[in-house]
């Protein structure tokens, strides 16, 4: 492990550090829904990550499903059913555990960020509407978290040296035009089925505001 990929992993376990809250972990462990929803969506993100598109390891997208994830759980528990993904991958091989530092940060953390951020500015700047919600926060979030962690992936691997700006450009950012409407899509999709039929699971979503009832 270079000292770069381990100031990724201490920073990201600060980080993972950091979204531990009292209240929540209390929640968490007394209610079963949550613990249901945050193990469930580990599971479910597995075969969304493993489905990936790319001519070069290090150079391949795949879905992210990080903007449901961060509207259903919050910012706090959007960073650890990940996480779960990625230690998961990683043991079976598909990902190599010297990169989990950065795979989290760039996978994880600023989909998360993006999505939060994202869900934040709506809430406090547009309309609180329903349809505000599904297409800003979830359409437009999905949209955003995955070109974030292209760009950012991409940027890393340039400034590394492992690939030729040239390489980086024609065989990866390439792809990322082709995931931007799939990936919105899903996550839309996904935001709007949950919230008509399970709108008590999300933590983002609340009827009175949305819906005015």
């Amino acid at each position: 492990m270079s000292e770069g990929q381990l100031a990724a992993l201490i920073l990201w376990l600060l980080l993972l550090g950091a979204s531990v809250h009292r209240a929540l972990w209390h929640n968490l462990r007394m209610t079963s829904l949550y613990q249901h929803l945050l193990l469930g969506s580990a599971i479910i993100l597995i075969p969304l990550w493993l489905l990936r598109a790319g001519l070069h390891d290090g150079l391949t997208i795949h879905f992210l499903g990080i903007t449901s994830l961060t509207l259903l759980l919050g910012w706090r528990l959007a960073l650890w059913a990940p996480c779960l993904t990625l230690m998961l991958l990683s043991y079976a091989g598909v990902e190599e555990w010297a990169n989990v530092g950065w795979n989290a940060l760039i996978g994880i953390a600023l989909p998360v960020a993006t999505s939060w951020l994202l869900f934040l500015a709506s809430w406090a700047w547009l309309p609180r509407h329903l349809f505000i919600y599904l297409f800003i926060a979830a359409f437009l979030g999905g949209a955003l978290a995955i070109s974030v962690k292209v760009l950012a992936t991409a940027l890393l691997l340039g400034l590394n040296g492992d690939y030729s700006w040239q390489i980086i450009v024609d065989d990866y950012l390439s792809i990322w035009p082709l995931l931007l409407f799939p990936e919105a899509l899903l996550n839309g999709m996904t935001m709007t089925l949950l919230a008509i039929y399970r709108p008590h699971w999300v933590s983002t979503f609340f009827d009175r505001t949305y819906l005015g009832r």
